[in-house]
């Protein structure tokens, strides 16, 4: 995979205990408590705390690690993460992420570790275009439509269910020319419109089908086209990671539904607002939009 990859980082961390000498206390001092009342010495920190971490350190990139033995919590800039049995967790960048974030790991003896992450930036498409911004905003009757449907898009993304996508290599869903790269904008004397926040994949005809790329569980499975997504289907990898697949013509699984990587959960279309038949994959996590491309193999 091309990108960032990141290796192994050590830091070691000590502890300190404090004693009393063999000499007898000076005069004005509080006597030697008997040994059967001294405070114990904080346990040691792990000899060597080693975070072992892979991915694209990149921003709309994501890195998969594993925190040191003996971790009972990881954080991500103060947010904790999901740590699995086995301490592996998962993070990821927001297309407009910032430059650095901070990894910790804290300890039950109390002891943390950090271990700051550099955030590469990235060269966006960003089109400027001399022409204002229609002024028109959304009328009453469309927000009293796209308010559910919000609601449903939202309510989907909060299920945070038991999947272990996340850990997964992700294939492509499907084979077809790109037509629309992630992080796409286009500025209108000088104000900025809303980026193109997926990959779109378009094969030319409605029907195609596409398959999950990787094990999830269905979250959303619109059963009546939304107002710009068309048919959605929002399958949850687990993690907070999910992706979002756009325009449907159909949708071949169900809500609560697990899917497997590879297995068919769709077709392609036109549906809401699309131009053509193309399937819009956009991936989340947490409110971090990623680019889909940083989890794929090399181009088709």
């Amino acid at each position: 995979m091309r990108g960032l990859a990141v290796g192994g980082a050590s830091l070691i961390l000590g502890a300190c205990s404090a004693g009393y000498g063999d000499d007898a206390p000076a005069a004005g001092t509080a006597p030697r408590p008997p040994e059967s009342a001294a405070v114990p010495p904080a346990s040691p920190a792990p000899a060597a705390a080693v975070f072992s971490l892979s991915g694209e350190l990149t921003q709309g990139g994501w890195v998969r690690g594993i925190a040191p033995a003996g971790t009972t919590r990881v954080t991500l800039d103060g947010a904790p993460l999901p740590l699995a049995p086995d301490r592996s967790f998962f993070a990821a960048f927001d297309r407009d992420a910032g430059r650095s974030a901070m990894l910790a790991a804290e300890f039950a003896n109390g002891q943390r570790m950090e271990k700051p992450l550099s955030i590469a930036p990235r060269s966006w498409n960003i089109e400027h275009i001399n022409a204002a911004r229609r002024p028109d905003g959304p009328t009453e009757a469309f927000l009293a439509k796209r308010r559910p449907e919000l609601a449903r898009i939202e309510a989907g993304r909060a299920v945070n269910a038991a999947s272990d996508g996340w850990r997964q290599r992700f294939i492509w869903p499907v084979k077809g020319r790109i037509s629309g790269r992630f992080g796409l904008q286009r500025i209108y004397r000088g104000e900025p419109g809303a980026y193109h926040g997926g990959l779109d994949i378009s094969t030319g005809a409605s029907g195609t089908p596409f398959v999950a790329p990787a094990d999830g569980v269905v979250v959303l499975a619109a059963q009546t086209p939304f107002t710009l997504e068309g048919y959605l289907l929002i399958v949850d990898h687990g993690a907070g990671l999910n992706s979002a697949f756009l325009h449907c013509s159909a949708i071949l699984v169900r809500e609560g539904e697990r899917v497997k990587q590879g297995q068919t959960i769709g077709r392609i279309g036109a549906t809401g607002r699309a131009t053509g038949p193309h399937l819009h994959w956009g991936i989340k996590w947490r409110d971090a939009r990623l680019d889909p491309l940083l989890f794929l193999p090399d181009p088709m």
